[in-house]
């Protein structure tokens, strides 16, 4: 009964750790476009994800198969060549992320391989989710009687992925995605996963920004419509979704475990190196404005180049060494 108890109240605590790693797309409060010495962005001493990374899929719901193919080739593109794939591209993108180092010096990998997939398409743990659902999902796919996917405690990282239909607990109000890592009293071992959700019915204005203009901002959009600018592959709500899930990635990879790079005193409220540069996927921008992207034939705005002609725009992130949000496509 003590070692039960004990284990009940480290739940407790780590329940109330876990509320603070989430981010909600349209929040541009702080955002550093231009050089800082205002931002204090330190390590602290924990682990990043310098081994290559088999990233797990886990697809909750009724998925529509062209979303899920956009979302493969945005995440095949991120160990993309860069032979053959246009400059700037995914892995560009990726390469500021890979600036971040563990106290050996280790970089952030290069190499990210969808390693498999998982159907949740029966909604197992139903349409209604808390955030601490995710870690039974990842349990339900690692122990499934139908190819289950590995569990892998030395490479793996899982992504929950989940559909139209299923609410998630502070999703549309305060969240879009989240990383963390699994309890071993759920799962059986701790490893990193994120979760983000489609929200293309749900909540467009507010996870899907550029593509849709959260009514609640009280000011109309610099163009004057509903959105800012159109979705490069043809879904407000998966490109906006791409760009959650580059964050998160990015996030999880150099804080995966919550004691890496992140600034601020308080580690359960720690701003990290995305949450610096929301809102920003080009030169000039803050304020509303997402800064100065590509536009095709079509209109369609985007900032990198992916696999089978694919082109996505993904929010920018801080780059350590200049010291301020960068990209690939930046002008300077």
């Amino acid at each position: 009964m003590q070692k039960f108890t004990c284990y009940v109240v480290l739940l407790l605590f780590l329940l109330c750790f876990f509320q603070a790693f989430s981010w909600s797309q349209f929040n541009q409060g702080e955002n550093y476009e231009g050089s800082s010495d205002l931002i204090n962005l330190e390590y602290h001493m924990g682990p990043v994800l310098a081994s290559a990374i088999n990233l797990y899929i886990i697809w909750y719901g009724q998925w529509n198969p062209t979303h899920q193919a956009t979302i493969r080739d945005f995440l095949d593109s991120l160990s993309s060549s860069s032979s053959s794939v246009p400059y700037p591209s995914v892995a560009d993108w990726w390469d500021t992320v890979r600036l971040y180092t563990d106290q050996t010096g280790s970089n952030i990998t290069a190499t990210i391989s969808i390693s498999g997939e998982f159907y949740d398409s029966g909604y197992s743990h139903g349409v209604y989710l808390s955030r601490l659902s995710m870690q039974s999902i990842i349990k339900a796919a690692v122990t499934s009687h139908s190819r289950p996917l590995p569990l892998d405690p030395h490479n793996g990282l899982y992504l929950v992925l989940t559909s139209q239909d299923v609410q998630v607990e502070d999703f549309c109000r305060a969240v879009c995605g989240f990383h963390y890592f699994t309890f071993p009293i759920l799962v059986g071992v701790t490893v990193p996963f994120a979760w983000v959700g489609y929200s293309g019915t749900q909540c467009p204005g507010m996870c899907a920004y550029p593509f849709a203009w959260p009514k609640y901002s009280g000011k109309p959009p610099p163009t004057g419509g509903n959105d800012i600018t159109h979705a490069p592959n043809g879904d407000a709500g998966v490109d906006g979704m791409i760009s959650v899930i580059a964050h998160e990635l990015a996030e999880v990879s150099s804080n995966p475990l919550i004691n890496a790079w992140y600034a601020g005193e308080d580690p359960t409220a720690p701003t990290e190196i995305a949450d610096l540069c929301l809102g920003l996927y080009g030169s000039g921008g803050g304020g509303g404005y997402m800064g100065k992207v590509y536009k095709d034939a079509w209109g369609n705005g985007y900032n990198v180049h992916g696999v089978k002609g694919r082109r996505f725009l993904v929010q920018w992130v801080w780059n350590p060494v200049k010291r301020r949000c960068f990209g690939p496509n930046a002008m300077d």
